[in-house]
């Protein structure tokens, strides 16, 4: 069983690192304490959430923004074009970091990332956990458009029942209109940063670099994911050799969210069977 999450959300501190020889200002945020960990965002950009506290429980989590998802530098994305690049920019961050052995998580988009970065620098992460990502293309199996969807339909496609408190929560406007319209905005500018580098076809040849992760991998999954079939599973474990599969029930595309217990007990399992084995 995890441990009590804290009610009381972490301190959290905000780094601001130049990196890509000075073109770039990337945005951290670091809360906890203990071993390094570094988590990778979805495509909406990154919200500070229970999962994460709970981390900072046994780590001290590092949170970059993705390039043009920061507030007030939304055109920090025309700074990087290629998602070759875009895995460089964030190497050069764990090294201006100063992480050492970093545990590396990412959700969707960020797991997509994560993987490209763990594939390019086999040595980078001790361990690796993706929840739900994107990366990988089958014909048969497409995967849904989030970017565009009609905002509607967008709390369907993430969760299996948007109307439960954690979806709600997740997906709450703030009640002052001209607030909750900045954020909107911000939301559509994170999908254009972020889909930028995953569509048209979410696959730039990840599944060719797969067999050189050398870290243990974690792979969490809704099984419910109306984004990405969760029979994507199958082609992550022909590809990635040391793979532990979780598949949670009743569980839309953020497990993190909408089953977050369910999601630390198989983070806690894995991190605390790495660490023994």
């Amino acid at each position: 069983m995890p441990a009590e999450i804290h009610t009381q959300g972490p301190a959290i501190s905000e780094k601001t690192l130049l990196v890509w020889n000075g073109r770039l200002k990337m945005r951290v945020k670091v809360a906890g304490n203990g071993a390094p960990l570094l988590y990778l965002h979805p495509s909406a950009g990154l919200a500070w959430d229970p999962f994460l506290s709970y981390l900072a429980q046994r780590y001290t989590v590092y949170a970059p923004e993705f390039p043009g998802t920061s507030a007030g530098d939304p055109y920090a994305i025309h700074a990087i074009h290629n998602l070759s690049d875009v895995v460089l920019v964030y190497e050069e961050l764990v090294r201006s970091l100063g992480l050492h052995d970093p545990v590396i998580v990412g959700q969707s988009f960020g797991g997509m990332l994560a993987a490209e970065l763990a594939a390019t620098f086999p040595d980078l992460f001790s361990r690796v956990i993706l929840l739900d990502p994107i990366g990988l293309w089958r014909e048969d199996l497409p995967i849904i458009d989030w970017i565009s969807a009609p905002a509607e339909r967008l709390p369907r496609l993430l969760f299996k029942d948007p109307a439960s408190r954690a979806a709600q929560s997740l997906l709450a406007l703030p009640e002052d209109a001209n607030i909750a319209a900045s954020a909107i905005a911000a939301r559509v500018w994170a999908f254009g940063c972020t889909g930028k580098f995953a569509w048209p076809i979410p696959e730039r040849g990840l599944r060719t670099r797969l067999h050189r992760l050398k870290a243990p991998v974690l792979l969490v999954w809704g099984r419910d994911d109306a984004i990405v079939p969760v029979r994507y599973t199958e082609e992550w474990q022909k590809e990635v050799a040391d793979i532990t599969v979780v598949v949670i029930d009743d569980c839309g595309h953020i497990p993190q969210v909408e089953k977050l217990n369910e999601t630390i007990t198989a983070v806690d399992e894995f991190l605390t069977f790495v660490e023994e084995s």
